[in-house]
């Protein structure tokens, strides 16, 4: 029943990607069979009839040889052209419903509190985003559409069967439908032990070859490399025991289907021989019966593939489900981020604030309680506090990137800035359009001049079009976090929020990362978290956290201001 559910609901999301152009693939998938039977079928009566009107020279001259012959060359044109377009429409819907999926999955693990989880462990969540994708396409290419074409096959051939003799039609088609789909099912259910040992172990086998490849130099240091080279092996033994498996019942299943399609043969040759035998039905239909039975069991056979790979599909659909799921009510309300923006001249309000950067499925005390603030419009201010005092997490939830357990937050469009600098491998031009997708080339050079990056940009041989590496390789890190910088000034929105944007870098490019911060800022708010005086400087009003709690707000000019700075880590 639990694999029923499962199927059920792997269903639902498939159909609601392209539903029209599934149909239109299986049913092109169905007929392709039908037609290679109906070839196969009425060539063996053409031969048959052929060679009995010969007996007889006056029924060799009323013998009609065109007809047939015109039909199985139609038919032999038309299954090539069925084929071929069979295999187009399903590939083709197929990796239509999974760009469609991608592009959910994303959305989904877009939602407040997903990203954080996804960043926790990064190989496996990626491994998942990626190869559970890919598994989904065995359930249209070899389950659906080759369960379907069986069905219908069994169905035609015990039609056809049932117009010579009705008693032998029902019995092909009940031994056929009954055989496959058993054998099918018990595949399945054998199956799907050794398809999630076998993801597990190439998840494994994946994440310790990158981590050997990537970490080469610090195992060595550490001198934990055989180590790690005999972990790949384990996995990698791990691997092969499963594919072995898999392995043994792909022949058992394929020897399963021979036999019952030889049972299926044989005894439609009885059932025909006894027929013919009392001239109920002539030869010609014995030999149509013998090769619609034999072309019959198939697609079964093509089915088993798909009942070998099912439950590696239905693992990676419950792995992916939830994300794939339309959200909830609340869901929804959370992805959408704050229910309302802030009065008039306000930028940032938070009220009665309670959240853990853990997020909801933490157990314990969570770090900000009872928090309420209020960030008025062109207003500067600095969050100040010993690690894990919730500054960070503070700036998590104004972003959107955390959902509070209770209270309200009111925020206007924002950008962030961490101490990560997130490039990718492509353009710089394409790495600087994630901010803005419509900026010209005229814009970009105009941000990368405030940032003080243009000068470096012109020194490179592609300009705007050089290529950097993973994760920026080509650039130093001064470069990237003023790559970072020109992202933040591509966004004209009227809060900026900043996680420690000088973190990492040398004196004299930190000063002039935060003068330029000072420049560009103009009439926007600025939320700060900070350890470093520099940095706090910039800021006109000082705010201290304690264990998650405000204890502390003073403003430029007052006696504490000054003090507060001392407080803090000098340049």
């Amino acid at each position: 029943m639990r694999l029923w559910r499962e199927l059920c609901l792997l269903l639902a999301v498939f159909a609601r990607g392209n539903r029209r152009r599934l149909l239109g693939g299986a049913l092109l998938a169905a007929l392709t069979v039908l037609s290679g039977m109906a070839l196969l079928g009425l060539a063996g009566w053409f031969i048959t009839a052929t060679a009995i009107a010969g007996m007889s020279a006056a029924a060799a001259f009323a013998f009609d040889v065109f007809m047939p012959s015109a039909g199985i060359r139609l038919l032999a044109l038309g299954r090539t052209a069925l084929r071929y377009g069979e295999r187009v429409v399903t590939h083709d819907a197929t990796l239509g419903v999974l760009a469609h999926l991608r592009e959910r999955l994303f959305r989904g693990w877009a939602q407040p509190e997903a990203a954080r989880r996804l960043l926790a462990r990064p190989a496996r969540l990626l491994f998942r985003l990626t190869a559970d994708i890919d598994a989904l396409d065995s359930l249209y290419l070899r389950v659906l559409v080759p369960a379907g074409a069986a069905l219908l096959a069994a169905l035609a051939t015990g039609l056809a069967l049932g117009l010579a003799y009705w008693g032998l039609g029902v019995a092909i088609a009940l031994w056929l439908v009954g055989a496959g789909l058993a054998i099918s099912w018990v595949v399945a259910q054998g199956a799907r032990r050794a398809a999630r040992r076998r993801a597990y172990g190439l998840e494994a086998l994946r994440a310790r070859s990158v981590d050997l490849v990537a970490g080469q130099t610090d195992l060595v240091m550490a001198g934990q490399l055989d180590v790690q080279r005999q972990a790949l092996a384990h996995a990698d033994r791990y691997l092969a025991r499963a594919d072995d498996v898999l392995n043994r019942l792909e022949t058992r299943a394929g020897l399963a289907y021979g036999v019952a399609g030889a049972v299926a043969l044989g005894g439609t040759l009885l059932a025909v021989g006894a027929l013919t035998g009392t001239n109920i039905i002539g030869a010609p239909v014995a030999a149509l019966a013998l090769l619609l039975v034999l072309t019959a069991t198939e697609p079964f056979a093509a089915l088993g593939r798909g009942a070998l790979e099912l439950g590696r599909t239905l693992m990676a659909a419950r792995r992916l489900l939830p994300r794939l799921q339309p959200p909830g009510p609340q869901q929804a309300t959370a992805s959408r981020g704050p229910a309302s923006e802030p009065a008039h001249g306000v930028v940032l309000q938070l009220t009665a604030i309670t959240a853990d950067p853990a997020g909801h499925e933490a157990p314990g005390t969570p770090l900000l309680q009872d928090l309420s603030f209020m960030l008025h419009t062109g207003e500067r201010v600095a969050l100040i506090g010993p690690s894990g005092a919730g500054k960070s997490t503070l700036l998590s939830l104004v972003a959107g990137e955390l959902v509070p357990h209770c209270g309200t937050v009111q925020t206007q469009r924002h950008s962030l800035l961490t101490q990560r600098t997130e490039l990718f491998q492509d353009s710089l031009r394409d790495n600087l359009r994630i901010a803005d997708p419509g900026a010209d080339d005229a814009r970009l050079w105009q941000v990368l001049e405030a940032a003080g990056l243009a000068h470096d940009v012109r020194a490179l041989p592609g300009l705007l079009d050089t290529r950097l590496g993973e994760g920026g390789l080509g650039l130093s890190g001064g470069q990237a976090r003023r790559l970072a910088l020109t992202r933040l000034l591509l966004r004209q929105v009227p809060l900026w929020l900043l996680d420690e944007p000088t973190e990492g870098l040398d004196p004299a490019t930190a000063r002039d990362v935060l003068e330029r911060l000072r420049e560009q800022a103009g009439a926007r708010a600025i939320l700060l978290a900070t350890h470093v005086r520099r940095e706090a400087a910039l800021a006109d009003r000082l705010v201290s956290l304690q264990h998650g709690c405000m204890v502390a707000d003073v403003r430029r000019g007052d006696a504490q201001f000054e003090a507060m700075l001392g407080t803090l880590r000098p340049d």
